[in-house]
């Protein structure tokens, strides 16, 4: 399994987008003092991520692809969210496959795919 460290910059800003929008789950949280940057764990189903303050973790605006299996009906759940930063909507994809993509607060792309049947 390969999983992703995604750069950020702000903690709260990453669980409201994250947690609060994307309805991820945070699975386990590291700092070595009270005033270190923070590296966490994040999962969705089998999608897990890892969001770090550290330098030298993780590129701002690192694209990633994520294929993920009912994006139809997740896009709903995002789109009812009314979530003020993003409206994300489907396209297809020339690689047959229906695509999301989405701008996280840090310039980070993540691109969800859901190949055509």
């Amino acid at each position: 399994m390969i999983t992703p460290i995604l750069r950020i910059f702000d903690y709260d800003k990453a669980i409201e987008f994250y947690v609060g929008y994307l309805g991820f789950q945070i699975d386990w949280e590291h700092t070595f003092h009270d005033n270190a940057p923070i590296y966490l764990q994040l999962s969705k189903g089998d999608l897990k991520l890892h969001l770090s303050e550290h330098y030298g973790d993780g590129t701002p605006g690192t694209k990633i692809l994520i294929e993920y299996k009912g994006l139809k009906a997740y896009h709903k759940e995002l789109k009812a969210k009314n979530y003020k930063y993003l409206n994300p909507g489907i396209t297809k994809a020339p690689w047959k496959a229906k695509c999301m993509n989405l701008v996280d607060p840090f310039g980070n792309k993540l691109n969800f795919n859901e190949p055509e049947s």
